[in-house]
């Protein structure tokens, strides 16, 4: 169970609020139907999803849409759960969906106000599993800033690389990368993978393998393999959002380093 501080992940929450009300704000009317690399959604359905999920956490009920079964980009049950809302909101304008984003975001900052650090404690259900609300809200600030990218990216504004919010996006990924080298790599026992960040997101991220593969502070010893990649495009890749694998640097075992490269979109 990951213990997550409340008074932390709460004002990064703020600011992700803030950044993604900020952007929306700032749209022309061209803008929100212009397709995203999030498989299969538009500028206005990643700005659905944002609303369906935080009125979800609200206890809101599931809209009642009839989705056709063959939707590529739908692969899972969360998928589904997260396509009833964008459908929902498919025929209504951008300013229904972004007046009901400003009237979920107030009625989840006092929500989130009333809440103790035993609330972020609990057992909770989360899309990485059963863990606490605390690591469910660091989740939703990886995924709301995730969505942000995809629109930024669509309408050529760039920007929230800085700040709590995508420090702590990274974190969550950080947080996966045992996973990514071990499970979907397959990287043999005794190997060690070095992911070197650059740019507004720079960090080191170390992974040891032994009986299983999981992230550490410090490598005793110099990498097996090291892969160096810009921070942004670094979680453009985990993201799955179709970003060149070219923009990865490897040194050292180049074939395990490839096989991590080929495995890092982890995400729904």
């Amino acid at each position: 169970m990951t213990t997550i501080d409340r008074d932390r992940i709460v004002a990064v929450l703020d600011e992700q609020f803030d950044a993604i009300l900020a952007l929306t704000g700032d749209l022309d009317d061209g803008d929100w139907d212009r397709p995203t690399a999030c498989p299969g959604w538009s500028v206005k359905d990643n700005v659905s999803h944002v609303v369906g999920t935080e009125s979800m956490l609200l206890g809101r009920d599931n809209p009642e849409v009839d989705l056709p079964d063959d939707l590529a980009h739908v692969r899972n049950d969360i998928g589904r759960f997260n396509e009833a809302w964008v459908q929902w909101y498919r025929p209504r304008p951008p300013a229904d969906v972004v007046a009901d984003l400003r009237q979920v975001i107030d009625e989840r900052r006092r929500a989130l106000a009333g809440m103790d650090q035993a609330a972020f404690d609990q057992e909770s259900f989360t899309p990485a599993g059963p863990d606490t609300y605390g690591r469910f809200m660091r989740i939703r600030v990886m995924d709301m800033w995730t969505h942000e990218q995809d629109i930024r990216e669509a309408v050529a504004r760039p920007g929230h690389l800085d700040g709590l919010a995508p420090a702590t996006a990274l974190d969550e990924v950080s947080a996966a990368l045992g996973y990514v080298v071990g499970k979907k790599a397959a990287a043999p026992a005794g190997s060690t993978v070095r992911i070197e960040l650059t740019g507004p997101l720079a960090r080191r991220i170390d992974v040891e393998v032994g009986d299983r593969a999981r992230v550490v502070d410090a490598l005793a010893g110099e990498p097996t393999t090291t892969l160096t990649v810009p921070g942004d495009h670094f979680m453009r890749l985990v993201g799955g959002r179709g970003a060149d694998p070219g923009g990865v640097t490897v040194e050292g075992d180049a074939t395990l380093g490839e096989a991590v490269v080929a495995n890092l979109a982890y995400m729904i």
